[in-house]
């Protein structure tokens, strides 16, 4: 524990991404919160038909923030048999022991590939700094000491000062704002390494209009959540404005929206094939369940989906 005074950027990266950072832990994200991934297998097969509906041959299918490949994992399940695919697990942790050999593990995502590059609650975890407007109305960066206490730094100036003026403006004193800037550039990055196909970023997000006056900063741990403190101990995440990451061409949608397209509904089977097949109805009635879970208003199904054709 240090008494340096840093920006939440900084201490954020080195409080997940340094040395015992939370991401390079042995449990990993599994361990601290539930994500669609885990919720049901069903997220696994929409993807899945993401990757067959490309029309490329032998597609590449590119994983970033992959914890560790579970998304990947039943993605390879659910393709068709001998379907040709790469499977690329980007993720700053080592390896996991008995991975499918399947996957390639990589620390960026591969360069000048054609198919589909997936990122799950990746931008989430890209760190931001964070602004409040003081009570004489001037923006400020916030600086956090290790143990969580705050503190107003300078005034934002540069792009940052031009990022919030565009996607965020702060209208009075206590209001706060994540400045996206470096996952618009992060998300550029991700996409650029596409020759063709499609790039997805799915997570909490929020759009212009209806910013959340005092920010979404939070914290993560054993599947509750903390005060972020940026120690070690915690996941330290933040909502998305996909619609600044978003590039020229882009389509916004929720996760409802975007699975019932894909083909995931919480429908109910049909009653009657209760007495015909009673096995087959209660599969049915699962995946409903788990169907709804992934797409239920308030929940899941509020989650961004940014689809980006290349």
């Amino acid at each position: 524990m240090t008494d340096e005074w840093r920006g939440w950027r900084e201490s954020a990266e080195a409080a997940l991404y340094g040395v015992d950072g939370f991401y390079l832990r042995a449990e990993g994200p599994a361990g601290h919160f539930r994500t669609s991934v885990h919720a049901s297998p069903l997220f696994a097969s929409a993807v899945a038909r993401l990757v067959t509906g490309l029309g490329i041959e032998e597609p590449a299918v590119v994983d970033m923030g992959a914890g560790r490949g579970e998304l990947l994992t039943g993605v390879l399940a659910a393709l068709p048999e001998g379907f040709p695919v790469r499977a690329y697990a980007v993720e700053r942790a080592p390896r996991p022991a008995g991975l499918d050999p399947r996957i390639d593990w990589c620390a960026e995502p591969p360069a000048g590939v054609r198919g589909l590059l997936f990122a799950n609650e990746w931008l989430d975890n890209v760190p931001v700094e964070v602004a409040e407007s003081d009570p004489d109305g001037v923006v400020r960066y916030v600086e956090v000491r290790q143990d969580g206490e705050e503190r107003p730094g300078a005034p934002v100036t540069g792009a940052d000062a031009d990022w919030l003026a565009r996607w965020w403006p702060l209208s009075g004193p206590g209001e706060r704002a994540e400045i996206g800037r470096p996952r618009d550039e992060a998300w550029a990055a991700a996409v650029a390494t596409l020759d063709a196909g499609l790039a997805v970023a799915v997570d909490y997000a929020h759009a212009q209009g209806a910013r959340p006056p005092f920010g979404t900063l939070t914290g993560f741990r054993a599947g509750r959540e903390v005060r972020p403190v940026p120690d070690g101990s915690c996941d330290i995440t933040a909502h998305v404005a996909l619609d600044a990451c978003a590039l020229p061409g882009a389509e916004l949608l929720s996760q409802r929206e975007a699975l019932h397209r894909l083909g995931v509904r919480g429908e109910r089977p049909p009653l009657s094939l209760a007495s015909t097949d009673p096995a087959a109805y209660v599969r049915g009635l699962a995946a409903a369940g788990e169907a709804a879970e992934l797409t239920a208003r308030g929940g899941l199904g509020d989650f961004g989906w940014l689809l980006q054709r290349v």
